[in-house]
């Protein structure tokens, strides 16, 4: 088993570098890496469910699908990721949560923690959870990965994956929220996040008995950016790759109900009594279900502010 360091916080580059390894590569790899903020859905998750797409667009936060199952979780520089990849015979048991996590917690302990494995793939202290869980398997081998909440911003963790509270109707993954910890808050002595990620690597060094360490090639750099072009930096995947769905809403001005497949709009209803509610409806039909997009419809029919704010408030969308 290697260690490969990741210097690079570009989310993209990130989530399209655990694919790259472990379909590309036949090598037993660990791997330590932080995100610009960002949130990261799973794989069977709908996006639009899932985040808060005004407060995520208001702060430029991306949204990245990830290839593993699993819940919605935020990421910035004060989360450590962690991931391994390895390669076993035994197809039948390839996803063990427990024994991934267990090599963290007995790292906690020597930092004064006493971590427990929780549910199906959580990691707790006192009850609150700082580590989610997830994995993903190709042929024989297994993509493990985890967040560590070391001193992520925890307002904008609740703002960027708190449903905005539509009735919004699926078949997609939907995420299990808990009550959230960052580890800086209860460590027995304070320490820096490039002092505990030192010192988590060092361990996980000696745990595994690692002998290579390397940094990502100029080789694996090319290849890996060719897959955040084609898949991961693209809408289609990160939007549209959701599962068919209905998004309804309801104001004292009337109701909508919206229908959409692959994230564009394929049937919409809008209940306004109001003169445009059929124009609107046929212009956005065949158009993806974007925030932007809709407002550069309601601009385009030239409403007055009171008709255009009704709408902007049927479709979920914040005025600016």
């Amino acid at each position: 088993m290697k260690l490969i360091l990741r210097n690079n916080k570009d989310p993209y580059f990130n989530i399209a570098a655990e694919e790259y390894f472990l379909k590309k590569n036949s090598e037993d790899i660990i791997m330590f890496w932080q995100n610009k903020p960002s949130v990261v859905i799973g794989k069977h998750q709908n996006t639009i469910a899932e985040t808060n797409l005004d407060f995520i667009n208001t702060h430029n936060i991306p949204v990245i699908r990830r290839i593993s199952g699993g819940g919605t979780v935020y990421h910035d520089e004060g989360n450590i990721n962690y991931t391994i990849i390895s390669s076993s015979e035994n197809t039948e048991k390839l996803v063990d949560f427990v024994q991934f996590t267990n090599p963290l917690i007995e790292f906690l302990k020597t930092m004064g923690l006493e971590a427990l494995f929780q549910g199906k793939n959580n990691l707790t202290i006192n009850g609150q959870k700082f580590s989610g869980n997830s994995a993903h398997v190709f042929k024989n081998r297994i993509l493990n990965h985890g967040t560590i909440l070391f001193n992520t911003n925890l307002n904008y963790l609740e703002s960027a994956i708190s449903s905005a509270g539509y009735n919004i109707v699926d078949k997609g993954v939907k995420s299990i929220r808990a009550n959230v910890v960052n580890l800086i808050d209860l460590l027995p002595e304070q320490k820096s996040i490039n002092e505990f990620k030192s010192r988590l690597v060092e361990f996980f060094v000696d745990y595994f008995k690692i002998t290579s360490i390397e940094f990502i090639s100029e080789k694996d750099l090319v290849e890996i950016n060719k897959l955040v072009k084609s898949k991961y930096g693209l809408w289609e995947w990160n939007y549209g790759y959701s599962p068919t769905f209905t998004f309804n809403n309801k104001t004292d001005d009337g109701s909508i109900s919206i229908e959409i497949k692959k994230g564009i709009i394929i049937a919409i209803s809008i209940a306004c009594n109001n003169q445009y509610d059929d124009i609107l409806g046929k212009s956005i039909i065949g158009k993806r279900f974007e925030h932007s997009i809709i407002l550069g419809e309601l601009t385009k029919l030239k409403l007055n502010s009171s008709t255009t704010n009704t709408y902007v408030k049927l479709f979920g969308i914040i005025p600016q």
